[in-house]
């Protein structure tokens, strides 16, 4: 199996970006369109976390969005697997960044800067407009099994200006080592929205209970960094962002109660952008506490939430590797 799972990725990386344009995005089409027909266990997820980004949506509404969100996913994949080819000016050509003053005046006052983002669009594209410009970034990855396509992904990455750190099984501290680059002035992009600890923090999301990672919060508490917001959204062939402005450090509470209200105000952030663009959040796993089994259970069916919930198994290797850029 994991030879498999190896072979497929180094398959797309090796012959998609050979492909013209047009037909690679045909074909990512083509394959997001199969998999929502098919109406499989990630499609019915991505309908249950969407109805509660649009709680008024009617049937027909939701179908149209989980659609959107289908393309819009594999749109990331498309993109990623064909990055390589990618040379500046494409990619200064169609990422367009408002906001992104918030960082360079942080930078250049010698603070350092976390930029935290969500999953939406295609945070990896954000990262190579971000090393295009000439700023270079530390992130976060989950190991993987193959380790060989843990490796191709480090490599991918490392190859668009990002310095990559694994989340476990390393020869350094992962938190040691992005204290020192924030407290040296450097900047570091987490992505944000998904715990995959299980022990971060309790805040709302659309109105019901989430858990987010307290590492962005914490990082800034810690070093005096920046903490700034980004949301990504596709507008036709252009992927857009938004740098947020700063999520303050409170003046009243403890370190615990400080982290809590900073990831909280990052998470209403999010709630808007999310709200504003819902078919390019690409959550296809259970989110919300309500979705997953209980702190110290054995789930032993389907969990349920609302009327009609399904259960997601965790992301395969891949789309781990996806998400735990910010772990």
């Amino acid at each position: 199996m994991d030879r498999l799972v190896y072979t497929a990725y180094a398959a797309g990386w090796g012959a998609l970006k050979h492909l013209p344009e047009p037909a690679a995005r045909a074909l990512f089409d083509r394959l997001a369109d199969s998999a929502w027909r098919r109406r499989g266990k990630r499609v019915l997820q991505l309908e249950a976390n969407l109805l509660r980004v649009c709680p008024e949506a009617d049937e027909a509404r939701l179908r149209e969005l989980s659609r959107a969100g289908m393309r819009s996913y594999m749109r990331y994949w498309q993109e990623s697997f064909r990055l390589p080819v990618w040379g500046r000016g494409r990619v200064l050509r169609d990422v367009r960044v408002d906001g992104f003053e918030h960082v360079r005046e942080a930078l250049e006052s010698g603070r350092g800067v976390v930029a935290a983002l969500p999953h939406m669009a295609n945070w990896d594209l954000a990262g190579a407009w971000v090393a295009t410009r000439g700023y270079p970034f530390t992130t976060v990855a989950e190991r993987l099994k193959p380790e060989r396509l843990f490796d191709r992904f480090v490599a991918f990455r490392e190859s668009l200006g990002m310095e990559v750190l694994a989340l476990t099984g390393g020869s350094v501290s992962v938190v040691g080592t992005l204290a020192r680059r924030l407290r040296a002035g450097g900047l570091v992009c987490l992505v944000g929205d998904r715990d995959l600890s299980e022990a971060g923090i309790e805040v709302s999301f659309f109105g019901e209970a989430t858990r987010m990672p307290a590492g962005p919060a914490a990082l800034c508490q810690r070093t005096g960094a920046a903490l700034l917001p980004v949301s990504l959204w596709y507008e036709g062939r252009t992927m857009r962002a938004r740098v947020h402005p700063e999520v303050e450090v409170p003046a009243e509470g403890d370190r615990a109660e400080k982290t809590r209200a900073m990831t909280q105000a990052m998470a209403g952030v999010w709630e808007a952008a999310i709200r504003e663009h819902p078919e390019d959040w690409h959550m296809l796993q259970r989110f919300w506490l309500a979705d997953l089994p209980a702190r110290g259970t054995v789930e032993t069916g389907p969990q349920a939430a609302g009327a009609a919930r399904r259960a997601v198994p965790e992301p395969a290797a891949g789309e781990r590797a996806a998400e735990a850029s910010g772990a």
